[in-house]
């Protein structure tokens, strides 16, 4: 894909996800009100009506008219008007899709689960190409080291445009399309903003649970309380709030795998597999601290995107390995 075309979707994607936004409700010192049992910071823009008692209690002390919004069982895309384009196409809609499944399965958590399945299959065809340049790269690994190695000393422009037309010639060789692996990385971040934003916006979401955790709740909430309390982290490991270290332990590992399975760090020469390294290696710590503070609901989000991930490369892998090893028999 050309260049110019990619860097249009990317601003088109990043003006558009800066509408219909959410917003936070306040106090009147302009502080963040939480829920009190799960220390969620409270969406001002929800969909819907929350249910529980003391989070309505909380709306109304903080001048939000609850009968003005739907039941979440009754929402619908339509309800509260046009709120911007990125709200209107994406937002509402993935939200009352996540609200179907969620009534039809009793089970808000496993809604996220379902849907983020649905959504990865619908787009399996792009991540299908993004997964297929990683095994590809890697047989062109002795191809493009031997490329290196022969162009090693020479820096002038004919040689490296030399260099250049035979690495075209190598990645034609081997079907290779640099653009093309990194499509589903465009695809993949508007995807995860809607979701947060869907999750930040329903409040059946927040109140509900999945295998004992709280959808609403962040692993920083429930392990320090949110302000860094380390009596509450004493107490987490006798009420049980410890079970939330598992949350970035999980978000880590298939995290790393995913990445691992689908970067190439085996596939290319020695230099750009340790700078990609170096990118994942950083980019992994960053998605590991971030995940402390981010709701179980979104972590179930991205556990199973990177789930679904790294299967999707694994049975790639053992089918292209598979029908090489019949083309070479033949």
């Amino acid at each position: 894909m050309n260049k110019k075309i990619i860097l249009i979707i990317t601003l088109l994607l990043m003006s558009l996800s800066l509408t219909g936004c959410t917003t936070w409700l306040k106090d009147e010192n302009g502080a963040m009100v939480k829920e009190e049992t799960t220390g969620q910071n409270l969406a001002k823009n929800i969909l819907c009506q929350p249910e529980d008692e003391n989070v309505i209690e909380t709306y109304k002390e903080n001048g939000i008219k609850i009968k003005d919004y739907p039941k979440c069982s009754e929402f619908t895309p339509a309800d509260g008007g046009y709120e911007g384009i990125w709200s209107t196409i994406f937002i509402k809609p993935l939200s009352w899709l996540i609200i179907q499944i969620g009534e039809l399965l009793a089970n808000y958590g496993l809604a996220i689960i379902v849907v983020t399945l649905l959504i990865r299959l619908i787009i399996f065809p792009i991540s299908k190409k993004s997964a297929m340049q990683s095994e590809n790269m890697q047989l062109a690994s002795k191809d493009l080291q031997k490329l290196e190695a022969k162009y090693r000393n020479k820096q002038s422009q004919e040689q490296q445009m030399m260099k250049a037309q035979e690495m075209l010639q190598i990645y034609k060789k081997y079907d290779i399309n640099p653009m093309s692996g990194c499509l589903f990385a465009f695809i993949q971040m508007p995807l995860f903003f809607a979701f947060l934003e869907s999750l930040n916006r329903i409040p059946a979401v927040f109140e509900g649970t999945l295998f004992g955790f709280n959808l609403g709740t962040s692993p920083f909430n429930a392990l320090f309380g949110g302000s860094f309390d380390f009596n509450h982290f004493a107490a987490s490991f006798s009420n049980g709030d410890f079970i939330y270290l598992l949350l970035p332990i999980i978000v880590g590992a298939t995290t790393f795998f995913s990445f691992k399975l689908n970067s190439g760090l085996n596939t290319t020469v020695p230099d750009q597999a340790k700078q990609m390294k170096i990118m994942m290696n950083i980019l992994l710590i960053f998605i590991i601290v971030a995940s402390f503070t981010m709701s179980t609901s979104i972590i179930i989000y991205w556990i199973t995107g990177s789930l679904f991930t790294i299967i999707q490369s694994v049975i790639l892998r053992r089918k292209k390995h598979a029908n090489s090893k019949e083309r070479k028999s033949k």
